[in-house]
């Protein structure tokens, strides 16, 4: 009997250490080009960073989960997806009506916006307090613009008067600009404080009025990619940038890399 009772409460010992124990994580692929700085790419260390990155991993704790990196190139990051070589996209991969016919997306987590850029001396004076343009003050301003971009349809629908110059390349756009032959131009602005300013003659210009993010005109903004028809890891994925959202983290790891907001 003594033996059977050892034996009985050995069992129950243990049931106790298994109902205690937290539930193990459960392992997600994560792909990302890994060579897209400042969004992901590998530091001299070899370590992955980036504000994909941050952003990743504050979703992993969020929803319990290790994720593992799975360094793809671009063109192949959409078939590689659905072929099942990785689970989600982290990638600042933007959300556009042609890829959610094929894959399916969470809220954003960055936005997609323009701004104008111009000479900081240049006493342009194109916005109101508010942050709303003053057509009045945009005719006779010479804008340049990169063709085939989303700015062009925002120009027509809100300044239709105003002068614009379309350029083949954002080479051609910043050389006009230097060379005075713009006014402004607008551009992406995370690749402006990238490619511009940092550069050489880039320092005598600097942003004019706000961001413009309007989604009809710039899309919804950059989100996880991940595999059609599952909802839960969708809602899970939301709620958790959700989180990052208002307790402060997505603008913290954006001022890592940007002057401002990305969010």
């Amino acid at each position: 009997m003594k033996k059977i009772i050892t034996y009985a409460s050995a069992v129950f010992a243990l049931s106790l250490v298994a109902v205690v124990q937290p539930a193990s994580a459960e392992t997600l692929r994560v792909g990302m080009e890994c060579t897209y700085a400042p969004f992901n790419y590998r530091t001299a260390s070899g370590e992955l960073a980036g504000y994909d990155v941050d952003v990743a991993k504050g979703v992993a704790k969020i929803i319990n989960a290790d994720f593992e990196y799975v360094c793809q190139k671009w063109p192949g990051m959409i078939p590689a997806l659905l072929a099942n070589k990785f689970d989600l996209v982290i990638a600042s991969m933007s959300i556009t009506d042609t890829r959610l016919k094929k894959m399916d997306f969470s809220i954003p987590y960055r936005i997609s916006a323009g701004r104008l850029v111009g000479k900081k001396d240049s006493n342009l004076n194109l916005f109101d307090a508010a942050g709303a343009p003053i057509e009045e003050n945009f005719k006779g301003v010479k804008v340049g613009m990169e063709k085939g971009s989303t700015y062009s349809a925002w120009f027509k629908a809100k300044l239709p008067g105003t002068d614009i110059k379309y350029y083949e390349s954002n080479e051609a756009l910043y050389l006009d600009l230097v060379n005075g032959r713009t006014d402004a131009i607008m551009v992406n602005p995370m690749k402006a404080h990238l490619k511009f300013f940092s550069k050489e003659g880039g320092s005598k210009f600097a942003f004019i009025g706000p961001q413009i993010d309007e989604k009809a005109f710039f899309g919804t903004g950059v989100g996880i990619g991940m595999r059609q028809g599952n909802q839960p890891l969708k809602n899970r994925l939301n709620a958790a940038l959700e989180t990052l959202h208002s307790d402060g983290s997505l603008e913290k790891f954006g001022l890592k890399y940007f002057p401002f907001t990305i969010h």
